[in-house]
C-alpha cells in the first residue's frame, strides 16, 4: 500500500536525523530534485524556469514514487516574504516532504538577498509550512559559494539566522573545505 504524504514526511524527517540516504531500487530511502538539472532538461538556465513548471515537475516526481522527495525550490519563487509563502504553500499542498529555500537573487550586482530580507523570506516559508500542517522539512540554503560570494564566515552567519528563523536543516552548497577544528561556531 502506498505511503501517505504524512508518512513520507515523517520518514524524510527521520532520515535527516539518522544520516544520509539513497535511490529506491538500490536501497535509497529518499530523493531530491535539482533545479539546474530540471532547467537544463528544458533548455533553460538554472533559476530560469517558472514556478508552475517546477510545481508540475515536483508533482510528477512525488506521485511517481513512494520515497520522500526533497524539492530544490530555488529562492522560493518570490522576492518578497509573501510571494515566498504563497509558493511554499503550493509546494506543501502538492505533497513534498521537504523543500529548500536559497538566498540567491540571480542578480550579478547583488547576488544574495540582504540577510534581513533573507531571514524574513525564511520565516515566511516556515509560517506557510506550519499553516499547512507543519511536517514538511525546511532546508535553509546559504548560497554564497554558488552565487559568487565565497565568504565562509558570512555563509555560517546566514545559516545560523536561518535556523533561528525556522529552518530544520542547513546547507551551504559549493563549500569545498571545512573550517579549522579550533573554530567556535
Amino acid at each position: 500500500m502506498p505511503r501517505t504524504i504524512a508518512e513520507k514526511r515523517a520518514a524524510f524527517r527521520a532520515l535527516h536525523e539518522s544520516g544520509c540516504f539513497m535511490l529506491a531500487p538500490l536501497g535509497f530511502k529518499a530523493l531530491a530534485t535539482t533545479s539546474s538539472g530540471f532547467a537544463w532538461s528544458h533548455g533553460r538556465a538554472d533559476n530560469h524556469v517558472t514556478r508552475d513548471a517546477v510545481l508540475a515537475h515536483l508533482r510528477e516526481i512525488v506521485e511517481a514514487t513512494d520515497l520522500p522527495v526533497n524539492a530544490d525550490f530555488e529562492s522560493g519563487f518570490g522576492a518578497t516574504p509573501d510571494e515566498v509563502a504563497q509558493s511554499v504553500r503550493m509546494a506543501v499542498e502538492m505533497g513534498v516532504p521537504g523543500l529548500s529555500i536559497g538566498d540567491s537573487t540571480g542578480e550579478a550586482v547583488a547576488p544574495l538577498f540582504p540577510v534581513d530580507v533573507a531571514v524574513e523570506r525564511m520565516k515566511a516559508a516556515r509560517r506557510a509550512i506550519d499553516a499547512g500542517g507543519g511536517d514538511t522539512l525546511l532546508v535553509g540554503r546559504a548560497e554564497n559559494f554558488v552565487a559568487g560570494v565565497p565568504d565562509l564566515d558570512d555563509a555560517i552567519a546566514r545559516l545560523k539566522v536561518y535556523a533561528d528563523a525556522g529552518a530544520d536543516c542547513l546547507y551551504a552548497p559549493g563549500v569545498k573545505r571545512h573550517a579549522s577544528r579550533s573554530r567556535q561556531w
